[in-house]
């Protein structure tokens, strides 16, 4: 058996003792869950598109392995390497989005993927990590500095992303990034009438939204009043967790999530809702508060910044997006395609969510003076 003293000066020694270990350990949780319910769900979903039964749970599960060993992988470094990651990968999905508007592939009315041999990628998605840990370095940067140019200069990436994310269009992408850099514009101490004017503009966005994309505003207008159009996913979704109660029909016992299009990806805690419960859909919700509060505590003490504000954004991020999954599902917002971080089916995604998280555990690791140990 191979143990780790806290005297260990190895990498692997350093990050054990450091490491926001709760928070690793209920990650691993939430994946090891996602492979039950994908398990339940995707058999139906593949079978109704002339696949093998098993094509989605083999998938997922080649992508989860890598993708938590990039987690861990990028864990390991200290806020240095985090930042210049977080440039270099900012800097590439930027490229990547604008790409997707040139030679994209148009699924389900937006462009937002590059087809790669064996592989569809979303560059949207690695541009939400990449892009708060970059707000978050040039936010510190601009107040330890007094320097304006560094507002700036995030400014102008702000309302790069935004316009390039609204022409794929993905306003629901766009309303996370905006989310996150307004999270952490306040959280930076900035001036409250400035914090104040952007949120009125973020709002204004939201309701011009509605009238200048068909999109937003049939989704809108049918979560308002269901009649108003096709609702059958989240009805179907509704009917699950009624089908569910409070202990669910058992894992892979579940008969209405064979009806639900999506069941494997965006509807995936539908399926959790019927098959697991209520009170494992609130186990759920629990665990992915655990990760963002036990983040928000560890980034609270920090006395760094750049670290404090790069671990609060990438929290609000992962914590924001399984909200808008959840909520989707139960019809408290209008749909969204959103995955449920490391629990719906998903392959640049999982990978992005590998590479925030694995950020974000960087970022929280304890530091004692200029080392990594006490």
């Amino acid at each position: 058996m191979i143990t780790l003293s806290r005297t260990d000066q190895s990498v692997i020694g350093r990050w054990w003792w450091t490491v926001d270990r709760w928070t690793l350990a209920t990650v691993f949780l939430i994946a090891t869950i996602g492979v039950v319910l994908i398990q339940a769900a995707s058999p139906p979903v593949a079978e109704r598109i002339g696949l093998d039964n098993f094509h989605f749970i083999q998938h997922h599960v080649m992508m989860l392995i890598p993708t938590l060993i990039i987690m861990v992988g990028v864990s390991l470094l200290s806020p240095k390497g985090v930042r210049r990651m977080a440039l270099i990968m900012f800097l590439l999905s930027l490229v990547g989005v604008a790409l997707t508007l040139v030679s994209g592939v148009q699924i389900k009315g937006a462009t937002r993927w590059i087809h790669l041999p064996g592989l569809s990628v979303q560059p949207s998605e690695f541009i939400k990590p990449a892009f708060a840990v970059v707000a978050a370095w040039l936010f510190a940067q601009a107040r330890h500095t007094n320097n304006v140019v560094y507002f700036g200069v995030c400014i102008v990436f702000y309302l790069m992303i935004v316009a390039l994310l609204l022409m794929q269009p993905d306003l629901g992408m766009t309303f996370v990034v905006s989310a996150v850099w307004f999270g952490q514009f306040f959280i930076a101490g900035l001036p409250i009438l400035l914090v104040a004017v952007l949120v009125v503009c973020g709002l204004s966005g939201l309701v011009g939204a509605y009238f200048l994309f068909p999109h937003v505003q049939s989704r809108v207008n049918r979560f308002l009043d269901p009649a108003a159009g096709d609702n059958y996913q989240v009805q179907r979704a509704l009917d699950a967790f009624q089908h569910g109660g409070l202990w669910g029909t058992g894992p892979g016992q579940g008969t209405v999530k064979m009806t639900i299009p999506d069941a494997h990806a965006d509807f995936i805690f539908a399926v959790a809702g019927e098959e697991l419960g209520m009170l494992w859909c609130l186990f759920i919700v629990l665990l992915f508060g655990v990760v963002v509060m036990r983040s928000f505590a560890r980034a609270y003490g920090e006395q760094s910044l750049f670290v404090m504000l790069g671990s609060a954004g990438l929290a609000m991020q992962f914590g924001l997006q399984a909200c808008i999954n959840m909520a989707s599902s139960l019809h408290m917002m209008p749909t969204k395609g959103m995955t449920l971080p490391f629990i719906s089916y998903g392959g640049s995604s999982l990978i992005a969510l590998g590479i925030g998280v694995g950020m974000l555990l960087a970022l929280t690791r304890k530091r004692f003076g200029q080392g990594d140990l006490p």
